[in-house]
Parts: C-alpha cells; sequence; structure tokens
C-alpha cells in the first residue's frame, strides 16, 4: 500500500518542506558512493547515525540530529521523501515555515529517543527521516482525519489506485508500527518500528496547540475532518497515443 498524493493542496508554498526534501536528497548523493564500501560506510554511520547504546553511556547526542539526514538506500530515502511531500505541505500550510521546521525536528529527535528506550544497548547504527515525517503524518491526522488520500494497492499481479480517507490509511500504518514493533528486536537491526511510533506520536501531541487554535472539537464539526478549503480534483488526462484496430 503506497499513498500516492492527497486530495489536500496547501494555500502557501511549502519552502520548509521543499528544502527538507532538497537537504536529504544531496546529503544522501554525497554519501551514496561509500554503499559499495561496507568499512568506510560504516566508519561514515559510526560518526553520524545514532547508535544507542553510544547514547545509552553519555554520548553521541548530536546523532539524534545528524541521523534524521541519512538513509540507508535509494529506496529508502524515495519512500520517506514520497510521504513528506504528500504529508508536509499541509503541515506548513497550517504551523507556518519556522514553527513546521521546529516541529519536524523536534518529532525526529522525540523518535529517536523512543527507539533508544526500546534498545538502549543496541549497537546498530539508526538513519532515516522517518520519524521525523511519522511525526508529521500524527499531526495530519488530527487537523485532516477525513481528508481523500489516493493510494496504490499491489497484491501479486494486481494494483489499482483507490482514494481513502486519511485516518483510515494513517491509523493503519500506525498499527503496523505498534504491531510491529512488539515482535522486533531493535538490537539486531531492520525497520525502527518504535521511532515511527514515538514520532507519530510526538507529531499528534505538538499539533495539539495548532488544533486549539483552529478551534479544536468546533475545527472538526465545521469541517467534519476534511480539509477547510476545496478539495484537489484529479483527472486521468486521455492517451494521445492512437488506437490501432485488430484484424480480422
Amino acid at each position: 500500500m503506497f499513498p500516492l498524493r492527497d486530495h489536500n493542496p496547501s494555500g502557501r508554498t511549502p519552502y520548509v518542506t521543499y528544502a527538507l526534501i532538497v537537504v536529504n536528497v544531496v546529503v544522501f548523493l554525497g554519501y551514496a558512493g561509500l554503499m559499495s564500501q561496507p568499512e568506510a560506510l560504516y566508519a561514515f554511520y559510526d560518526r553520524y547515525a545514532m547508535i544507542p547504546a553510544r547514547l545509552s553511556e553519555g554520548s553521541g547526542y548530536h546523532t539524534l540530529l545528524t541521523s534524521m539526514f541519512l538513509h540507508g538506500g535509494f529506496m529508502h530515502i524515495a519512500g520517506n521523501m514520497l510521504f513528506l511531500w504528500i504529508f508536509g505541505d499541509n503541515m506548513e500550510d497550517e504551523m507556518g515555515h519556522w514553527g513546521f521546521l521546529g516541529f519536524y525536528l523536534v518529532s525526529g529527535v522525540v523518535a529517536g529517543v523512543a527507539h533508544l528506550i526500546a534498545g538502549p544497548g543496541s549497537l546498530v547504527p539508526t538513519v532515516g527521516a522517518s520519524g521525523a515525517i511519522a511525526g508529521v503524518m500524527g499531526g495530519y491526522l488530527l487537523l485532516f482525519p477525513r481528508a481523500r488520500v489516493d493510494i496504490l494497492i499491489i497484491f501479486i499481479v494486481f494494483f489499482k489506485v483507490f482514494p481513502v480517507p486519511a485516518w483510515l490509511m494513517l491509523g493503519l500504518w500506525f498499527a503496523l508500527q505498534l504491531v510491529n514493533g512488539v515482535g522486533a528486536d531493535p538490537t539486531t537491526g531492520g525497520v525502527a518500528y518504535w521511532a515511527h511510533a514515538g514520532g507519530f506520536i510526538a507529531g499528534l501531541v505538538l499539533t495539539l496547540p495548532v488544533f486549539a487554535r483552529l478551534g479544536g472539537p468546533a475545527f472538526w464539526n465545521r469541517t467534519r475532518g476534511r480539509p477547510p478549503h476545496p478539495e484537489a480534483k484529479y483527472r486521468l488526462s486521455r492517451s494521445r497515443v492512437p488506437s490501432v484496430g485488430r484484424r480480422r
């Protein structure tokens, strides 16, 4: 299940969202050449990735921030930037540019702390913007629970795009992080499920002041959980490739 876009246009240019995407991509390209050199890559991660055991010993606190801008491969960064592009602009629209930047960074740090609590003795380097982006998703769920999100469903050879309410897509995503987190061992590597869950909860909590400013439950009653402006409508353009009839 992959989100492709939402039907929730933003009212201002999301400069911070765009800048975060650019910074993440530039940083990744800056060390992507190390992917074929395991020793050099590990030395790089040893300096900038978050290693829970090191933080437990009282050092490496800067990696709570630097690890947010590192990724473990092309698909890792592509997936994260897709989620940020879909949900970040609307959160920036409501919070303002600087407010959103602070929100993003704090969500990422809280996500790192959640991962640290889940496995304080882990020696596995942790990288990725997923925790911060999970915070964006948590805030989005609070403000726009019924905004429509187009998702791509892939089942073996069948695939189709479905519009679903944000609460369904984001709620299911969060539930999967909790379920998978219970059965995962954070000391052996893999997906940092508790970082995702921690970032999501942090984002939801940090969005409460914005929710209150908009009117709290009255905002939901007024908008019915939908975007407080006309939803974007998408239409597939007609193909310009000429059709060829079948010979009999």
